[in-house]
């Protein structure tokens, strides 16, 4: 047994005390810090905020060797037990490291809890001790012997469920619910007086009800214990999951309110966050690709699946929000429609496919700059469309013994196999159940032509052909209605304004701004000798019939550049949409076979 010792050294200083003692070390024990953590894909370098480590046989110091930038060799004498010893800087206030103030703390098992190499496979001890008083804890962490507050000793059975169990600590809301024979709970720091928890519950619990049956049945889940942890911040939106437990962040505007019974825009993405990260428990924690199984923390693990793992997953957070009734069907295709457009203005769509961007997430997604869009496209925005077009595909569909199908028999086959998962099972669960391939007069009306589904999957995955979604909503009583975007939009560039100060974010490819020649960082001061404040005046002074004069500046030179009119919004060589798209439900549907399709998408289960 590898045994862990975390004490809260100081609060002020943001420093976790950490002591390790492995009861019968190698004569060259080696020691390892992961330098990523599961679910969030960019090397951290965790071990930066570790001081120096000290090891001792009961009262003889042993050398420590640093091997590289997060891994350790401690030479040992004889059988006797090794104990070692480090401090934890943790002020990272996101989902992902660790954070210590006066108020609250949190950290995450990467950030702290040094692999034993040889000892990976034992049961990992953890006490908690030193808290502040009137702090209580939450982890789903299995307890071994606790108090009411929750500090003591926990037990993992082994080091990868050890680094799966984030700990909260601090004074907090709490509540719970049982679903289908498991308990959970709900903490949330930083939370206002008003904080309308039993709602937060309530929403909640329809959700993980839904979530369960659609993975489980009637059966009960592998799990006994979950837990919520939600930081409440100013300013904030995030979350990361985990086997048991998701860490979650928001703003302090986003939570309910006693005495607000209407649900805030603000408070459905809450919602659909909390989903999101909730199917996760299924879709990437135990149904996992193929590179993940299993996970090696000391280097980048590259998959091309990215699309299904978080895509698949961004499609069914706001679906099972349907589903539970807690939005209705005009809100659904309005969150729709914003997927829709954010990839529509993604330019790096047309040369970028999903796969590569998934492959490439730990330099590009994580990593973003001004020329991020031009460069890549999101896995989980086109990922969530790529679902989208298949559910849509399916529901086309002629009907099979086991009934109509969908993407939801899709992901329960793949659940079925019981082990990591590749593209090609993904084809195959396609074929499984459509019963036959894609080549039907329903799919090719709406502009699907494919010979099978691995080939159908490969283009939309590995290409970077628009998705025929305009037809296939069509198809099922949405109507696709085009506006023209917003002026910045159309002449492919992204301001902001700050202080009666416009300034250039980001320059679409093949955009008028582009050819204008404007660049991240220049400053707009006056299109046409008409001086620039904010966003609005651009439009003011924008003639969209002739070439205007815009003067800029740039490393504090002035410079005039000639901005033309944008090109029309259905030219195809522009790579950022001129328009806006917007979806609504036909009401009424004329034809009977297209009713029925569009209430069992968009009806309520």
């Amino acid at each position: 047994m590898i045994e862990f010792r975390i004490e809260v050294a100081d609060v002020h200083s943001h420093r976790f005390q950490v002591t390790m003692r492995v009861a019968r070390p190698a004569a060259r024990q080696r020691l390892h810090l992961p330098v990523w953590i599961p679910g969030s894909y960019l090397v951290r370098e965790f071990a930066r905020h570790l001081s120096p480590l000290s090891a001792h046989q009961g009262d003889r110091a042993c050398r420590v060797t640093p091997l590289d930038k997060a891994s350790w060799e401690v030479e040992t004498e004889g059988r006797g037990a090794l104990t070692v010893r480090y401090e934890v800087y943790a002020f990272d206030t996101s989902v992902r490291a660790a954070f210590l103030d006066a108020q609250r703390g949190f950290f995450n098992g990467t950030s702290l809890f040094l692999q034993a190499e040889g000892f990976e496979d034992q049961p990992q001890r953890v006490t908690l001790a030193g808290l502040p008083r009137g702090w209580q804890v939450a982890t789903a962490l299995p307890a071994v012997k606790v108090n009411a507050q929750g500090v003591g000793v926990y037990e993992a059975p082994d080091h990868d469920a050890l680094i799966d169990h984030p700990v909260a600590m601090g004074t907090f809301w709490r509540g719970e619910f049982t679903v289908r024979g498991v308990r959970h709970e709900f903490v949330v720091s930083g939370a206002t007086a008003d904080l309308d928890g039993e709602r937060l519950l309530a929403d909640t619990r329809r959700i993980c009800e839904a979530q369960i049956q659609f993975w489980h049945g009637r059966r009960k889940p592998d799990f006994d214990h979950y837990v919520f942890m939600l930081n409440a911040v100013e300013d904030g939106y995030g979350g990361l999951e985990h086997r048991q437990s998701t860490a979650l962040i928001c703003s302090r505007k986003d939570l309910p309110r006693t005495g607000r019974p209407l649900p805030t825009e603000a408070y459905q993405t809450l919602l659909g966050l909390i989903s999101h990260e909730y199917f996760h428990t299924w879709n990437v924690k135990r149904l996992k690709p193929v590179a993940f199984a299993p996970y090696d923390l000391s280097r980048e693990n590259h998959t091309r699946m990215l699309w299904f793992f978080e895509g698949f997953t961004s499609y069914y957070d706001d679906q099972f929000l349907l589903r539970t009734g807690l939005i209705d069907t005009a809100t659904y295709l309005k969150l729709l429609g914003k997927a829709i457009n954010q990839v529509r203005t993604t330019p790096g769509r047309l040369s970028y496919s999903v796969g590569q961007a998934s492959f490439d997430a730990w330099t590009r997604y994580y990593r973003p700059d001004e020329n991020t869009a031009n460069a890549t496209v999101s896995y989980y925005t086109k990922g969530a469309l790529v679902g989208l077009a298949l559910d849509l595909s399916l529901r086309l569909m002629p009907s099979t013994e086991a009934g109509q199908p969908s993407l939801d028999g899709v992901m329960k086959a793949l659940w079925a196999l019981r082990r990591p998962i590749t593209e090609a099972d993904v084809a195959q669960a396609l074929g499984q159940v459509a019963g036959a391939g894609p080549d039907c007069a329903a799919l090719r009306e709406v502009g699907v032509k494919a010979p099978d589904w691995a080939s159908l999957l490969h283009r939309w995955t590995e290409g970077c052909e628009e998705l025929p979604l305009q037809a296939l909503l069509a198809a099922h009583g949405v109507q696709w209605m085009s506006k023209a975007a917003p002026l910045p939009q159309r002449l492919g560039v992204r301001l902001s304004e700050a202080q009666g100060v416009l300034k250039v974010q980001a320059v679409m490819r093949g955009g008028a701004a582009e050819a204008a020649g404007l660049s991240a960082g220049d400053e707009c001061l006056a299109l046409d000798g008409w001086r620039l404040h904010r966003i609005d005046e651009l439009a003011q002074w924008h003639d969209a019939q002739r070439a205007q004069p815009l003067l800029v500046c740039r490393d504090q030179r002035l410079l005039t550049l000639t901005l033309k009119p944008p090109a029309a919004p259905d030219n195809g060589s522009q790579g950022c949409a001129g328009d806006v798209v917007a979806l609504a439900k036909l009401d009424p549907i004329s034809e009977p076979a297209m009713g029925a399709r569009s209430t069992a998408w968009l009806g309520m289960r």
